[in-house]
């Protein structure tokens, strides 16, 4: 299940439907349990520079944070984060900026829905135990965040 919040902007029927479909194309992707639970927050930058500052000690905005329910434990031999294998109902909490949705968008010379999708999947993997701090764990990620937009038609 999906909850979505709309904090100091503007709720779209559009968007909510967007993220509703990455939700499920995201879960059937990784193999995550058909009864897991995300909460995502659309709020301003300026939220996402408090929570930015409050939880990670950077006092600046950013354009998604995630906050898992759980730690990790690594990976296996195939890349698969070792906690996905023991399920759990409610994965997390992401959070993201709408106005950094539309200034990257327009920086990276695609849609605001493309940025969006981009920004929910990257979001959810780390809910997941995904991360990207080495660069063979940075390549398995942005491999799985494109198969995931292509499945949607939202390809690079």
């Amino acid at each position: 299940m999906l909850t979505i919040l709309w904090e100091d902007v503007a709720e779209s029927p559009d968007t909510a439907a967007l993220l509703e479909s990455l939700f499920t194309a995201t879960r059937d992707v990784t193999g995550t349990d058909t009864s897991a639970e995300v909460t995502v927050l659309l709020t301003s930058d300026a939220r996402l520079r408090d929570l930015n500052r409050t939880y990670r000690g950077k006092n600046a905005p950013t354009d998604v944070l995630s906050f898992a329910q759980r730690d990790y434990e690594g990976e296996d031999a195939n890349g698969t984060p070792l906690a996905m294998l023991d399920r759990c109902e409610f994965l997390g909490d992401i959070a993201i900026s709408l106005a950094r949705v539309r200034t990257q968008a327009a920086e990276f010379g695609h849609s605001e829905e493309r940025e969006l999708a981009y920004l929910f999947v990257h979001g959810f993997l780390h809910l997941i135990g995904h991360t990207h701090a080495e660069e063979t764990a940075y390549q398995r990620m942005r491999a799985r965040e494109e198969a995931i937009l292509a499945s949607i038609g939202l390809p690079r």
